[in-house]
């Protein structure tokens, strides 16, 4: 029965999965790696300055650096293939994807690491899906060139929302940085999720433009985004702004819809103990996809490790 089984599935090829697939190869295991793209939210990230033993580099060329390391022990990674679902049977699990050209597949395995980190939470309100792609974005490195010497408004109280004002303050002649939170220090000048060094860059820019107590309310224009509409929550004044772009960093959502085996808590984060270990047997989770606090990249990829540590000592013992 089974007797084509893999040995693991990693699912995901960012720092938490590409770190997983490293240390499978080392202990030549039967796996595949399966991932939509490359590097995941790494990939689209700016500059990044945390990574140990690297001064300085940019999400892409750090999420190309990770893939290269799988290749150097010729992981096989199928890209562009995304999972729809995933069962158990007995002490296996089948796991079903599609691909980018629309082809259905399944692979059985004997264990698995859910490594498919997180996706951008959308505001909910009017305008936002009708314009997005039309001026509304959620990726400030992708799009932000787009808007050079325009005026544009970024949403958001966290490090990524100052990281997209800072940079598009470089890119765009007006920047707007909206945070529904007061600017006192008992929530951090404004970004209570944010870092301070941060935090005082983007109050040094002139060009930027903070919009404190803000809850954005509407976008609209016609076929592209032209205004943003906020309500002042000191004033209760609702007010209207022109812009011609509009940058949403209001946090993530995990990508685990697909996961039903393994407990998730109410934000949807696959629960995890120290070791990576769901409570689905054989099934294993890391990075940013977990509840495991702090998405910061070292810690996915410490993650990754983890997990797949634990997942071959789960092979050592086991038996069909």
């Amino acid at each position: 029965m089974h007797d084509d089984a893999l040995d693991l599935v990693i699912i995901g090829a960012a720092a938490a999965g590409c770190a997983a697939a490293v240390y499978a190869a080392r202990r030549n295991l039967n796996f595949v790696v399966i991932s939509k793209d490359i590097g995941g939210e790494v990939a689209l990230s700016g500059e990044v300055e945390n990574w140990p033993g690297t001064i300085h580099t940019t999400g892409y060329e750090l999420s190309q650096d990770f893939y290269k390391h799988t290749q150097a022990y010729n992981v096989k990674v199928n890209n562009g293939e995304e999972v729809t679902g995933m069962k158990q049977d007995g002490k296996f699990h089948i796991i079903s994807t599609k691909t980018n050209a629309g082809e259905e597949k399944t692979y059985t395995t004997k264990s698995i690491i859910i490594a498919t980190g997180i996706h951008p939470r959308h505001l909910g309100i009017p305008g936002e899906s009708e314009l997005k792609g039309r001026g509304v974005t959620y990726c400030t490195v992708c799009d932000g060139p787009l808007f050079r010497d325009k005026t544009t408004a970024t949403i958001g109280a966290g490090s990524s929302a100052l990281e997209s004002a800072l940079m598009m303050s470089g890119i765009a002649k007006k920047v707007y940085l909206i945070t529904k939170y007061p600017n006192t220090p008992e929530k951090n000048g404004g970004f209570p999720p944010g870092e301070h060094i941060l935090i005082e860059k983007v109050k040094e820019k002139d060009n930027i433009e903070i919009l404190y107590t803000a809850m954005t309310t509407k976008i609209e224009g016609d076929g592209k985004v032209e205004t943003l509409t906020y309500n002042d929550q000191l004033s209760g004044d609702e007010k209207t702004i022109s812009v011609d772009g509009v940058m949403v960093h209001i946090g993530m959502n995990p990508n685990s819809k697909f996961v039903e085996c393994s407990s998730k808590n109410k934000q949807g984060e696959i629960e995890v103990d120290i070791l990576c270990r769901t409570d689905c047997a054989g099934v294993f989770a890391a990075g940013d996809v977990t509840n495991v606090p702090y998405n910061q990249i070292a810690i996915a990829a410490g993650q990754g490790v983890t997990a797949a540590l634990s997942s071959i000592d789960y092979l050592n013992k086991w038996s069909a």
